[in-house]
């Protein structure tokens, strides 16, 4: 069976510890190369998974059926207009953009090239927390959602990968709405709908509060932020309605869900059937992002 040859775009840790192993590890892909912004990080991943680091992206395109990106969002969305305009399948992470219009382009040009495309919000692809979404989706008559991701990453205290991802540079500038909200709004819109009015306050640090309404008529809110003290750290997201409520399972495995997502884009890419979290869902999640930004000033 002829594998797939799908490149990488980044160097960081998420592509070093999720990305990478996932790719390397997958028994459908040829992992095509890689490619950073700082060639020598890029030279010793790819060194460490055996393919090729590119310093020409556009090499890489040609070499490649997909990418994968580990980028900051809004570096990823303009790579990613090129790599679908070079007629590559795109697996993009969360948020697609921090632009209404940097994620529409992405959107509009994978149509165009007619390219396959899948989003990786983990929720949506970790085996248990996936599975979970499957289901109350299925049962519906649900009224209200109660979400809550009280990340650390800004906390004194915080160490190990919460230290370096805390360095990140747009995290820090856009904070926990846009890095922890594509998580939360990956399970709210399918259980519960489309949102329809939204409506943000902002807490102490990056902490922001959301009340969204939704098409079903349900409610939801949500409070997200990454400068909780250490020892509060926790997620979760407790639907409830006419059976009684449901409290979403937890979840691990970030190379797992990765092939997981890896698995959703072969099958959209070879079908040629959209996947439901793909770049068109990913816009949609930007849109409701900066509608609620908006509100914050």
């Amino acid at each position: 069976m002829t594998k797939t040859r799908i490149g990488l775009l980044g160097t960081g840790p998420w592509a070093a510890r999720t990305h990478a192993p996932a790719l390397a590890a997958h028994p459908g892909v040829e992992f095509s190369g890689v490619w950073g912004r700082r060639p020598a990080a890029a030279a010793a991943l790819a060194a460490e998974h055996g393919t090729r680091a590119y310093e020409d992206l556009d090499a890489l395109f040609a070499a490649s059926d997909a990418v994968a990106c580990a980028l900051p969002p809004d570096v990823q969305a303009p790579l990613a207009v090129r790599a679908a305009a070079a007629g590559c399948h795109l697996l993009l992470d969360k948020p697609v953009a921090t632009t209404v219009a940097g994620a529409r382009e992405v959107a509009l040009t994978a149509e165009k090239a007619g390219v396959a495309s899948v989003v990786f919000c983990t929720l949506r692809f970790a085996a248990d927390t996936a599975s979970w979404v499957e289901e109350q989706t299925a049962a519906g008559g649900w009224y209200l959602a109660r979400a809550h991701w009280l990340g650390a990453l800004f906390s004194p205290g915080a160490a190990g990968a919460a230290g370096a991802y805390a360095a990140s540079p747009w995290r820090r500038e856009k904070g926990a709405l846009w890095d922890v909200g594509p998580h939360v709004l990956s399970v709210l819109l399918p259980v519960l709908g489309d949102v329809t009015e939204v409506n943000a306050v902002a807490g102490p640090g990056d902490t922001r509060h959301l009340l969204l309404h939704h098409a079903s008529g349900a409610g939801s809110t949500a409070t997200l932020t990454l400068s909780a003290p250490v020892p509060a750290a926790d997620a979760g997201i407790t639907l409830f309605g006419e059976r009684g409520h449901a409290a979403m399972p937890r979840w691990a495995d970030a190379v797992g869900s990765f092939g997981a997502a890896v698995d959703a884009l072969l099958a959209a890419a070879r079908d040629g059937v959209p996947h439901a979290c793909d770049v068109r869902f990913g816009l949609r999640v930007t849109e409701i992002l900066a509608a609620a930004e908006a509100q914050l000033g």
